[in-house]
Parts: C-alpha cells; sequence; structure tokens
C-alpha cells in the first residue's frame, strides 16, 4: 500500500535512505566522513519532522506493516525514490513511480550519472536520459531524465 508519509515513519525513511546512499553511492565516492558520519538516521529523520516540506512530498510503500520503500515528489520532479535493499527486484519501485506519475504527473528527475542500475530501472520506466547534467554539492554529478508524456 502507497500512502503519505507521516511523522512516525521520519526513522524508518531515513535509514531506508541512508543505507541506499551506503550502498549505492559510498563505492564511488569512498568518502568515509561524509557516508559514515555526517550522513546519519538521526539528522536525517530531523528533515522529516511534522509539517515538513520533505514530510508533506514523501509517500512510503508499506507492507504488512513494514516501510519497504519511499518517494519523494516535488510539483512533477521525482526527488528520491528508495527501495530498502533487501527489498528490491520485486516490483515496489515500480509501482511508486508509476504512483508518482499517475498522481502528479511527474515527469524528470536527476539520478547520479555513475548509477548505471538506477539509470536503466527509469528507461524501463518510461524515462529517458536528456542532455542536461549537473554537479551537486561541488562534487556529485547528476544526469537529467525525463519521460515522454505520450508514453
Amino acid at each position: 500500500m502507497i500512502r503519505p508519509a507521516k511523522p512516525q515513519d521520519a526513522s524508518r525513511i531515513a535509514e531506508i535512505i541512508i543505507t541506499n546512499y551506503r550502498v549505492n553511492f559510498y563505492p564511488f565516492f569512498r568518502n568515509d566522513e561524509f557516508y559514515f558520519s555526517e550522513l546519519n538516521v538521526v539528522d536525517m529523520a530531523a528533515e522529516y519532522s511534522e509539517g515538513s516540506e520533505e514530510l508533506l512530498n514523501t509517500y512510503v510503500y508499506e507492507d504488512n506493516g513494514v516501510i519497504k520503500g519511499i518517494i519523494r515528489v516535488n510539483g512533477t520532479e521525482v526527488v528520491k525514490l528508495y527501495v530498502e535493499p533487501q527489498f528490491q527486484s520485486g516490483g515496489i519501485g515500480a509501482e511508486l513511480l508509476q504512483f508518482a506519475v499517475e498522481s502528479f504527473g511527474a515527469d524528470n528527475l536527476w539520478a547520479l550519472e555513475y548509477n548505471s542500475r538506477g539509470i536503466a530501472f527509469y528507461e524501463r520506466h518510461g524515462f529517458q536520459l536528456t542532455d542536461e547534467k549537473m554537479i551537486e554539492d561541488e562534487w556529485v554529478p547528476l544526469v537529467k531524465l525525463a519521460r515522454n508524456k505520450q508514453e
């Protein structure tokens, strides 16, 4: 079931995001200080406090009382889409993305340039790489993907 995130979901949301950052991004950047000190559940959970913009724009995929994935949408942009690694490849990410497309007209997102698995996932679901690129936080290369409105 996909539902709006609640304040009591904050620590689980943070846990899923941080786990994915460490699994998917740490191997490229090898920044111990950032990934294992600066990036932590307590600080990230605080971003999802009651009334925060992050919480208001976040939806969770819950199954039998367990939050297995999250998606955050801002306008028509998918800002974050993460599934707990143990539950990946089970269709949860696809359901979350389809929810965003159908509910919010989601049609664009930024992905880590090195994340070929993530980019392939988005391409399978109707998004295509554009020519747009940017560097986030002075060292994170991102590429933009957009969805063809006809699909």
